[in-house]
């Protein structure tokens, strides 16, 4: 198995899927789309494929990754031309859809991929570069929309980002991409149920740090506009605020391989929630864009590196023969967390201001952080 051509086809893809989501609302807009209708096709590309994740990942534990990876390249491809042979708002709605499950199902089996695949030591690394694959093709995806879109007009961006998602399709179709599937235990032979998952200890330990650690990342760039707003920056300062955390999320995962040598995966992990939470606890308190830039950067820094720990600890966690699907819970609870979780504290950062939005998110940051200290926490499969 040649894990960088695995990687090279999922940074062309997820370029597709990231670009064609900046595409999609620019477009609803252009089309006349109300900023509601605009909300409900984003909302559609992670609604839909909630639905589905836990199916889906037990699908893959019984048939390998090949046919789901090829399903969902094939889907999201279809998704975009959708919208290049009929430049409509229904069929925004029918791309959202279908681009949203496929690349979900793809994003399923290329995470089961790459915990198989190599030996058991070297799983944090390769999960590690996955995410630094994920973290440049989530770079340059929306670069690349927009300069089409002013270049060529929306319906041609949508046809150039196809290009895209039809390389890793093409791609798969010409040479095979397959993993040695993990025998399911005697008890994982028998009728599969999610509940089963949940009530086992350490793989709900996990789940819990990872949707609490998958919140806050998606909660940081949702209030930091409003904060910044409402301490009069300009829209380019609360940009270079966000590209700084951007800028490292990328760092941490290329210095993480490193780290971990001297610190170790659950140590370097705590570590890491413990400070996210006291930098969110400061960061509403500060005025000063200097220290803001910094503050992000530090957040960037120490949330960057817990994804490729979460999917590691996740896997070795997970019933023999499940690990799959217990990649498609994950996914499910990122799901709903990125649908309910901003509109709750949406509306408390409406009724009481950002302050306490910020020191919610650092005692749920510092308690995951003690959480994960447990001994049974840590403890082996």
């Amino acid at each position: 198995m040649n894990l960088s051509f695995v990687l090279a086809l999922t940074i062309s893809l997820h370029l597709a899927y990231t670009g064609s989501r900046v595409t999609l609302s620019l477009f609803a807009l252009q089309l006349g789309a109300s900023p509601l209708t605009v909300g409900i096709l984003l909302s559609l590309l992670a609604l839909v494929p909630m639905t589905f994740s836990v199916p889906l990942g037990r699908l893959i534990d019984r048939i390998g990754v090949r046919k789901p990876m090829l399903a969902g390249a094939a889907a999201l491809s279809v998704g975009i031309l959708a919208v290049v042979i009929v430049p409509t708002l229904p069929a925004l709605f029918v791309m959202s859809c279908l681009s949203g499950s496929g690349f979900i199902l793809y994003h399923i089996a290329v995470n089961y991929l790459v915990a198989v695949v190599g030996r058991p030591e070297d799983r944090v690394k390769h999960f590690n570069w996955l995410a630094l694959s994920f973290s440049t093709s989530g770079f340059l995806g929306p670069m690349v929309a927009g300069f089409a879109i002013d270049a060529i007009g929306h319906r041609w961006t949508m046809l150039l980002l196809a290009c895209f998602s039809l390389i890793t399709l093409i791609a798969l179709l010409v040479k095979r991409v397959e993993v040695k599937l993990q025998p399911p235990d005697a008890h994982g032979a028998q009728r599969r149920r999610l509940i089963d998952l949940l009530r086992n200890r350490s793989l709900r330990r996990v789940f819990i740090v990872s949707g609490l650690l998958s919140m806050v990342w998606d909660l940081f760039s949702f209030v930091v506009p409003i904060h910044g707003s409402s301490i009069h920056l300009s829209a380019s300062t609360i940009g270079v605020i966000l590209g700084a955390f951007g800028a490292a999320v990328f760092v941490a995962r290329l210095a993480m391989p490193l780290v971990i040598r001297r610190v170790g995966e659950w140590q370097m992990l705590i570590g890491a929630m413990i400070s996210t939470g006291i930098a969110l606890f400061i960061f509403p308190l500060v005025t000063t864009v200097p220290v803001l830039i910094a503050l992000a950067f530090f957040l960037g820094a120490g949330l960057g590196g817990t994804q490729p720990m979460i999917m590691s600890l996740l896997y070795n966690k997970a019933p023999a023969g499940r690990g799959a699907e217990a990649i498609g819970v994950r996914t499910l609870l990122i799901n709903i967390s990125q649908t309910i979780i901003p509109l709750m504290f949406g509306a408390l950062g409406a009724a009481l201001g950002m302050t306490p939005v910020f020191w919610t998110m650092a005692v749920l940051m510092v308690g995951a952080g003690l959480y994960a200290r447990k001994p049974d926490a840590v403890s082996a499969r």
